[in-house]
């Protein structure tokens, strides 16, 4: 990625990640593994947009970027685990080191799409919990007036899957205006905030991944086997 695909930012500042400033000697310095979700199906989704931006600028930040297309994944218990879509997303969550989730906010809360994607990533798989300890940053887009009640819910989201979700948020009120017909998003506040959010992502993602095993690591799962913990965490409500 390069700053002429990045019109709307000022070469002169924005800095590169400082990675000796994050990193010590013996910790892991590959590109962070970054999974991006969006919240819409629709032809011109604002979220999926927002999602593309904040690719392109994790990408320049040094990110190995990949994107989960949502469309064909099927609601949550309508059919097994083994369906190829569930499988890429499961398979993409743990590739990851850290994640983007955008959402639309629909009737005031989060689109049923992005609940759903959420829902299909285990607490744990084999004892295993393929979000502990990643980072994650969370966005929101509005058809109307500022809102910041998607992503008040994606923070609560993000706590139950015990990720590391960073203070800066994004929430882009009447998106339709924030848009030109390519799908690029227009310079503002607004731009200037998701550049902040991604920025601040790649530095919290360098600083805890190779600390990931020991700030997650908890006495009450250590007097605990790993198939005790999948049963727990496991359990079936009806």
């Amino acid at each position: 990625m390069t700053l002429d695909q990045l019109p709307n930012i000022d070469p002169e500042r924005l800095h590169p990640i400082d990675v000796n400033a994050l990193v010590g000697p013996d910790q892991p310095r590959h590109p962070p593994r970054i999974l991006v979700l969006y919240g819409s199906l629709r032809e011109r989704s604002y979220s999926r947009l927002v999602s593309e931006e904040a690719g392109r600028l994790l990408r320049w930040y040094g990110c190995e970027v990949r994107t989960f297309n949502p469309s064909g994944l099927p609601l949550p218990d309508d059919t097994e685990a083994s369906h190829p879509k569930v499988q890429e997303l499961r398979e993409l969550a743990e590739w990851s080191e850290g994640m983007v989730w955008v959402s639309p906010e629909r009737h005031g809360a989060m689109t049923g799409l992005m609940k759903t994607q959420i829902d299909w990533i285990p607490l744990a798989l084999g004892g295993v919990r393929p979000t502990q300890g990643k980072t994650l940053a969370i966005m929101q887009v509005s058809g109307g007036s500022q809102s910041f009640n998607a992503v008040n819910q994606l923070r609560i989201l993000g706590r139950w899957m015990r990720m590391l979700t960073i203070p800066n948020q994004s929430s882009v009120p009447k998106a339709f205006n924030e848009f030109d017909e390519a799908g690029r998003m227009r310079l503002s506040p607004l731009y200037l905030r998701i550049v902040d959010v991604c920025e601040e992502l790649v530095k919290f993602t360098l600083l805890t991944r190779g600390r990931s095993a020991y700030l997650t690591d908890r006495y009450s799962e250590r007097v605990e086997s790993a198939e005790a913990v999948s049963r727990r965490v496991n359990q079936k409500t009806h």
